[in-house]
């Protein structure tokens, strides 16, 4: 795929994940909202890690400027759509994209929130165990999502590198 191609489904996808982000799935007594992680497995699958991954950086840039993010989209978004990427590049398998992103965003994304991003930029301690429940819930669900997306992709023709 070419580069200008890749631009032009970057810019697409991310103004789908800033579109998207509002709609969110009731679990329980929480909120799910698994918008960014599917497109961080689509955006994996179809152009990249890179390109997923500065996506998933100006998805929550946009967000943050709007005042409907978070700074933890940084770390959980990027890493997970960088981990998804790079699974696929290398087995051709969505699945295996998929688990890239539940590692990527709900263990270490989580993780870098909690131990890094709280104490240093907001100066104060997260409890990691509530990380990695809350993320590990949008991205399972937005996995999923993402890879039933690319499946149905798969089955009506459309190319997907």
């Amino acid at each position: 795929m070419g580069k200008t191609k890749k631009v032009a489904y970057s810019v697409v996808l991310t103004a789908l994940a800033v579109v998207l982000s509002p709609v969110f799935i009731p679990v329980g007594i929480s909120k799910v909202f698994p918008a960014q992680h599917m497109i961080n497995v689509i955006s994996g699958v179809i152009v990249g890690p890179w390109y997923a991954m500065t996506i998933a950086g100006a998805a929550g840039l946009i967000r943050n400027l709007l005042g409907t993010g978070t700074i933890f989209a940084f770390p959980g978004g990027m890493i997970g759509a960088f981990l998804a990427g790079y699974g696929y590049k290398f087995t051709k398998n969505i699945i295996v994209a998929a688990l890239g992103e539940v590692i990527g965003t709900g263990l270490i994304g989580a993780t870098v929130s909690a131990l890094v991003v709280g104490p240093v930029f907001l100066h104060k301690s997260m409890a990691l165990a509530t990380f990695i429940v809350a993320f590990s819930m949008s991205t399972i669900a937005g996995s999923i999502i993402g890879v039933i997306i690319l499946y149905l992709l798969r089955k009506v023709g459309v190319a997907i590198e």
